[in-house]
């Protein structure tokens, strides 16, 4: 789940300013959270609370009022800030860059898939915005249980009908802004599937331009169950978020470790 924060925070300053080179300071001073984060977190702690759709609904809703100015996209910040709770068919990608704490919560891949869908759906209700988020968590839980890439790619493949073949170089130079979970997940894999470490994976991200921070909050979240996140980078990513974002993320660790011990 830090992953996608970290992915997050890095791409945080090329969202709006794109840059197409894996050459890059990591971290800025100007690198801030954005609702990539906030709503990964309310996820996390919906989960915890159950895990049903009030539940995500209501996490959801308050880290949105808590902040208010995180960057939501136009549909989602319309049913954020209102008394709606029935979903909008929506196939945007937040779906996807939310998802991972539920990969790391459930412990069989059909769990995986099936809270997948319930965290999108309660918005994200669209097929291709429930595939976007299953397809996520299922290489995250994949990359977690010491899958190959090679394993994950066919995975991917077959079950989501997702194109991996391509190569970051193929993509890099034509690919721009795209909110859909159709033209960000795919690319978010393979910027994984070419990685050789968690940093490595997130340059990869990042150096594809569009939605810099929602593809490496993706790309990141499965580099992190694949390689884990070197100590440096977790610690300064952390130093970005505030005490309470913070606690949810100790909160979910905590009791992910509890959960896998019994």
């Amino acid at each position: 789940m830090l992953g996608a924060v970290i992915g997050d925070i890095v791409g945080s300053v090329y969202e709006w300013n794109n840059i197409k080179t894996k050459d890059f300071p990591l971290f800025r001073p100007d690198c801030f959270f954005t609702d990539d984060t906030v709503m990964t977190l309310a996820i996390a702690e919906g989960l915890m609370n159950g895990g049903e759709a009030v539940h995500y609904i209501a996490a959801m809703k308050k880290y949105g009022e808590l902040y208010p100015h995180a960057g939501y996209g136009g549909r989602f910040s319309s049913w954020l800030f209102s008394d709606a709770t029935e979903p909008y068919n929506s196939w945007g990608n937040g779906s996807a860059m939310r998802v991972s704490a539920v990969a790391w919560y459930f412990d069989t891949l059909s769990e995986v898939e099936a809270h997948a869908q319930k965290s999108a759906e309660v918005t994200h209700n669209h097929p291709e915005g429930i595939k976007g988020a299953q397809a996520t968590a299922a290489a995250v839980f994949l990359a977690r249980k010491g899958r190959s890439k090679d394993e994950i790619r066919s995975y991917v493949e077959e079950q989501y009908g997702y194109d991996l073949s391509r190569s970051l170089d193929d993509i890099r130079p034509v690919y721009t802004f795209n909110e859909s979970c159709q033209k960000t997940v795919p690319e978010a894999i393979i910027a994984f599937l070419e990685s050789v470490d968690f940093e490595d994976a997130i340059r990869n991200a990042i150096s594809l331009g569009g939605d810099s921070d929602t593809l490496a909050a993706i790309t990141g979240s499965i580099a992190e169950a694949a390689y884990g996140i070197p100590e440096d980078i977790r610690d300064r990513a952390l130093s970005y978020l505030d005490k309470r974002l913070i606690a949810i993320y100790k909160r979910f660790m905590e009791l992910r470790e509890i959960r896998h011990r019994l």
